[in-house]
């Protein structure tokens, strides 16, 4: 757990390295920070509320649609983009599912979500993940040029931290929706729907400071039943706009099962040249 990655952390105050004391891990400086029974450590400072965190039920969702293997095909193909890393992040790692599945034999991952309900699933999804509750949009409290691949699967992306982390060579591998994902679904139930602009904002986002280096599609037809539909609308954004009562009377009109087409873009970048 924190012990395979705790040489890779460091202090969200000042930057130092971190080691484990005890129960809590501390810097040279004396910042110390508590390991929670589960196995995480929280390295957010401050006292502003953690945004659109994960709740509980969007998490005990995403765990259980994912458990059922429906995206098992994208986490396969994510495990051959890591095969060689020694050390694997995932920005955004919700319950560790990709990271526990793409770790590669005798790697080091390190999962950051801002969610602690989710974290606190990431801290036993593999024995070799160290589990840290982190912001995406703030400094990860990473060291500089530790990671050789760097996971970001539907989550938010900081460039500027992304390229900080990554050694030189290494790979950020960014999973997106592609413009068919669950598109049944998204008419139906009146869910939100993928932005047509997504790939050039994508591209803005990250030309900056990443070279892309290639693009593929994963694309799965699934069953779903009436639990896995809202499973799989509970665990993503939609579940902040839907209406509960509204959402299980259009489930309910659905067939059973229904049959969607999840369609992701997998792209890999690697970073600029200073």
């Amino acid at each position: 757990m924190l012990a395979d990655v705790i040489d890779l952390l460091i202090c969200p105050v000042c930057r130092e390295g971190l080691a484990r004391a005890g129960g809590a891990v501390r810097c040279g400086r004396g910042h110390s920070f508590d390991v929670a029974r589960q196995g995480y450590v929280s390295l957010l400072t401050g006292s502003a509320a953690p945004g659109t965190a994960d709740t509980p039920a969007m998490v005990a969702a995403r765990a259980d649609f994912l458990a059922a293997g429906h995206y098992a095909p994208l986490a396969d193909r994510l495990a051959r983009l890591c095969a060689d890393a020694a050390v694997v992040a995932d920005a955004g790692a919700g319950t560790g599912y990709y990271l526990a599945r793409a770790l590669p034999e005798g790697a080091a991952g390190i999962a950051l979500d801002i969610s602690r309900h989710a974290i606190k699933r990431a801290a036993r999804a593999h024995p070799r993940v160290g589990a840290v509750v982190a912001d995406v949009w703030r400094p990860l409290p990473v060291r500089d040029v530790s990671v050789d691949v760097l996971l970001n699967v539907f989550a938010p992306r900081n460039p500027a931290e992304f390229a900080r982390v990554l050694r030189p060579g290494g790979t950020l591998v960014v999973v997106t929706p592609a413009a068919r994902h669950l598109r049944p679904l998204v008419e139906r139930l009146g869910l939100l729907s993928v932005d047509e602009d997504k790939e050039r904002r994508l591209e803005e986002a990250l030309g900056g400071r990443f070279a892309r280096t290639g693009l593929d599609a994963v694309e799965v037809a699934l069953d779903l039943g009436h639990p896995a539909v809202e499973a799989v609308v509970g665990m993503g954004p939609s579940a902040w706009h839907t209406d509960p009562g509204t959402l299980a009377d259009r489930v309910r009109a659905l067939p059973d099962p229904v049959r969607v087409t999840a369609s992701f873009q997998i792209t890999t970048w690697v970073p600029r040249a200073c």
